[in-house]
C-alpha cells in the first residue's frame, strides 16, 4: 500500500514581506512616507494662515489708493502686490509681485532641469546627469539668493515707512510690522523661512548627489536610483513653493 502527500504552497501577500510593493526600493518608500508626513506639516500651516487671514478685516478701499495700516483700531491685512512690489535694480519702481514671480519661475526652473538629470540617470549617461544636476543646484542657490533678498527688503520696509498711532514703523521684524498685523510678518517670516530651510537641505543633498555622481559612485552600483529620490524631494519643494506663492502671495 502506497502513500502520497501533496505540498500546497500559501498564497503570499506583497504586504507579507520579501516583496517590493508597487515595486519600490525601500529606501523611495521612505522618502515617500517623509514627504506624506512633511505636506502635513505644511498643509497645517497653510490653514492655520487662511484662518488668522480671515479673522482680521481686509482693506476695502480703492486698490490704487491703498495705504499701510496707520491705526491699530483698523488694523486690516495688507494687499499682498503692495507689500511685494520691489525689485532689486528698479529702486522706486512698482512692480507687484514681480520679483517673487522671478523666483517662482527660477525654482519651477530648476524641476525641470532635476527631470531630465533623473531621466538621463535612467539611461546611465553620467555625462548628462552631472550637467543637469549642476544646473538644479545653481537653480536652487539661486532661488536661495533671492529669497535672503526678499527678506532683506521686507525687514528693512519703504523708505516713509507709516505712520501708526504717532510712531513711524519701518519694516517688519517679530516685534512690530509696518505693513498691517503682527501676525502677517510672523507667518511670512516662519512660513517662507521654514520652506527656505527644505530648500537649502534639498541643495545641500544635491551637491551630496552630485559629488558622487563626479566619483562615478552610481555608475559603480549600476544603478542611479538615488538620482531619482533626490528628484522626489526636489519636486515636493517646487510643488509645495506652489501653495505657498497661491496661499500667501496670491490670496
Amino acid at each position: 500500500m502506497s502513500s502520497s502527500t501533496t505540498l500546497t504552497t500559501p498564497k503570499r501577500s506583497i504586504w507579507d514581506g520579501a516583496e517590493r510593493p508597487m515595486k519600490a526600493s525601500y529606501g523611495k518608500l521612505m522618502m515617500w512616507f517623509f514627504l506624506v508626513s512633511d505636506a502635513f506639516t505644511f498643509a497645517s500651516l497653510l490653514i492655520a494662515y487662511g484662518v488668522v487671514r480671515y479673522m482680521h478685516p481686509a482693506y476695502e478701499g480703492a486698490y490704487s489708493e491703498f495705504t499701510f495700516a496707520t491705526s491699530s483700531e483698523n488694523f486690516y491685512w495688507p494687499i499682498p502686490e503692495k507689500v511685494f512690489n520691489a525689485f532689486p535694480g528698479l529702486h522706486g519702481v512698482d512692480v507687484p509681485l514681480g520679483f517673487v514671480g522671478l523666483m517662482t519661475f527660477i525654482l519651477i526652473l530648476s524641476s525641470v532641469t532635476m527631470v531630465l538629470a533623473v531621466e538621463a540617470g535612467e539611461r546611465k549617461s553620467q555625462k548628462e546627469v552631472e550637467k543637469w544636476m549642476l544646473w538644479t543646484i545653481v537653480g536652487g542657490v539661486t532661488f536661495l539668493g533671492c529669497q535672503a533678498w526678499e527678506w532683506s527688503h521686507f525687514i528693512h520696509g519703504t523708505d516713509e515707512g507709516v505712520l501708526r498711532d504717532g510712531v513711524r514703523i519701518f519694516g517688519a521684524n517679530l516685534h512690530e510690522n509696518q505693513y498691517g498685523p503682527q501676525l502677517f510678518a510672523d507667518f511670512f517670516f516662519f512660513i517662507t523661512g521654514f520652506h527656505g530651510l527644505h530648500v537649502t537641505s534639498g541643495v545641500i543633498l544635491n551637491i551630496v548627489i552630485f559629488y558622487n555622481v563626479v566619483m562615478g559612485t552610481y555608475e559603480k552600483r549600476g544603478t542611479y536610483e538615488m538620482i531619482e529620490k533626490g528628484g522626489l524631494y526636489w519636486h515636493f519643494v517646487d510643488l509645495v513653493w506652489v501653495f505657498v506663492f497661491t496661499f500667501f502671495y496670491l490670496v
